[in-house]
């Protein structure tokens, strides 16, 4: 099985490699063919041999397990969502914002209007950061 570069760092996933995970993450293990059917619904059009292909590639790159015990193969995310997610934000905040996670934050809510709910959580946040 391949993996990234640096063994203890997950591969990052491409857009569509990222639209499966978010399958996989919501729903858990899943056929081709529910992945395929819901990325259809979701995102946008995409032929069930792309998504089988590009599923084939991400079990090769370690994203992915697949279970060939049954007659269907199920696939499951051989990574856990959070890490990913923060790969992603690093990479987002050192290219776009030079490292700066508030410029980062006011763009976010200057253009993105978070419910209370939203709001609550972000205040608890840096509350707890306060106290660090």
């Amino acid at each position: 099985m391949k993996h990234s570069s640096q063994d203890n760092h997950p591969a990052e996933p491409t857009k569509s490699e990222l639209e499966i995970l978010q399958v996989l993450w919501k729903h858990g293990p899943s056929t081709v063919r529910f992945v395929n059917d819901t990325l259809n619904e979701q995102k946008r059009a995409v032929q069930y041999t792309s998504t089988l292909k590009t599923m084939q590639l991400m079990t090769e790159k370690g994203l992915l397990h697949r279970d060939e015990s049954q007659m269907k193969h199920v696939y499951s995310p051989a990574v856990d969502e959070q890490p990913i997610k923060t790969l992603l934000v690093n990479r987002l905040v050192d290219s776009m914002y030079n490292g700066s996670a508030s410029s980062l934050m006011m763009q976010l809510l200057g253009h993105h209007k978070p419910s209370k709910k939203e709001l609550d959580a972000i205040r608890k946040m840096l509350n707890n950061l306060d106290k660090e």
